[in-house]
C-alpha cells in the first residue's frame, strides 16, 4: 500500500491538468483537485486498497467540477434575472477548450482525460465508471461535435 503522500505526488499534476482543462481556470482546478484529495486523505485507509484508486480520485474531482458548473450556471441565471443588463464574459484563449467545454459533461470529460491526460479509453472507463464502449460511444460523438463547433468558428473568422 502506498503511503497517501506518495498517491498525492504522483497523481496531483494529472487531475489538475484535467480539471483545468474543463474550467478553463487553473485556480479554479487547483481548488478543486485540493478537495476531491482532501476527501481522499480522509478515507485513505478504505481508498489505498482500492485497485485503482487514481481513477477513485479523479472521479470524485470530475464530479465536484459538475456540480461547480451546475452551481455557477444556477447562480449565473439567478444573477441575470436581478441584472436588467446581461453579463458578458470574455472570451477563453484557446479555443480547442472553449470548444471542449460547451459540449454535454461527459463528452467534455472524456475528452479532457484522454487528450489532456493522454489516457487510454479503458482507463478512462475505469475513472467515469461506464463501460469502454460507453466511452468510444462519448468520444465519438465530442469529436464530430467538435468538428462542426471549429469548422463554424473558421467559417465565421473569414
Amino acid at each position: 500500500m502506498a503511503t497517501f503522500a506518495a498517491f498525492f505526488a504522483a497523481e496531483y499534476g494529472g487531475v489538475v491538468r484535467v480539471l483545468a482543462a474543463l474550467t478553463g481556470d487553473l485556480g479554479t482546478a487547483e481548488d478543486l483537485t485540493q478537495d476531491a484529495f482532501l476527501v481522499a486523505q480522509r478515507r485513505w485507509d478504505d481508498i489505498a486498497a482500492y485497485d485503482r484508486p487514481e481513477a477513485w480520485v479523479r472521479r470524485v474531482a470530475l464530479n465536484m467540477s459538475m456540480a461547480r458548473h451546475r452551481r455557477l450556471g444556477r447562480e449565473a441565471r439567478a444573477l441575470l434575472r436581478l441584472r436588467t443588463h446581461p453579463v458578458e464574459l470574455p472570451e477563453p484563449a484557446d479555443e480547442v477548450w472553449a470548444a471542449v467545454r460547451t459540449l454535454p459533461a461527459r463528452q467534455a470529460q472524456v475528452i479532457a482525460l484522454v487528450y489532456g491526460e493522454d489516457r487510454a479509453v479503458d482507463d478512462v472507463a475505469a475513472i467515469l465508471g461506464c463501460g469502454v464502449e460507453t466511452v468510444r460511444t462519448h468520444l465519438r460523438r465530442a469529436r464530430a461535435r467538435l468538428a462542426e463547433l471549429l469548422r463554424e468558428e473558421d467559417d465565421d473568422a473569414r
